[in-house]
């Protein structure tokens, strides 16, 4: 695919980029923007290490064409407005290899910006569907579902 002009808005900074329009989000703001916080992982979509929030909604970076967010606001971990979230993670070290951790500060604080009145089982739901952790940490992430829960509200 040729070279294009995107512009997309990436933490609430505007961006013009030159690039071929099938070349994966997740490369883009890894490799031309250096946003290193959202992970690669197994670039098939299966993991949910490499979420982001595109229009408030989580989406998977590594299946996200460039074409596709043109025009759109991409959150990533390094511009998270949900603070209640990453506050949560920190406060209950809710992290082992810390992996897959900030895929899944970026979906649970999708799901509590558009329904702050999430139950723990609809975030659940939506983690088991999304995302793989097996570091072991799963206990301190539910607290800190828990304490995200209550600063959201």
């Amino acid at each position: 695919m040729p070279e294009q002009r995107f512009d997309i808005v990436v933490n609430g900074l505007a961006h013009s980029l030159d690039l071929p329009g099938d070349v994966p989000l997740l490369d883009v703001l890894r490799t031309d923007l250096g946003l290193l916080g959202t992970r690669t992982g197994c670039l098939e979509g299966d993991c949910g290490a490499c979420t982001v929030l595109v229009d408030g909604q989580p989406v998977q970076a590594c299946e996200t064409p460039l074409w596709s967010v043109a025009g759109r606001a991409v959150e990533t971990i390094e511009g998270l407005r949900l603070e209640a979230v990453r506050e949560a993670f920190l406060a209950e070290q809710a992290a082992q290899c810390g992996y897959c951790t900030n895929g899944i500060i970026m979906t649970v604080a999708g799901l509590l910006g558009r329904t702050p009145a999430a139950s723990r089982a609809e975030i659940l739901a939506m983690l088991d569907e999304r995302h793989i952790c097996r570091c072991g940490a799963q206990a301190r992430i539910l607290r800190a579902l828990d304490r995200a829960m209550q600063g959201v509200r």
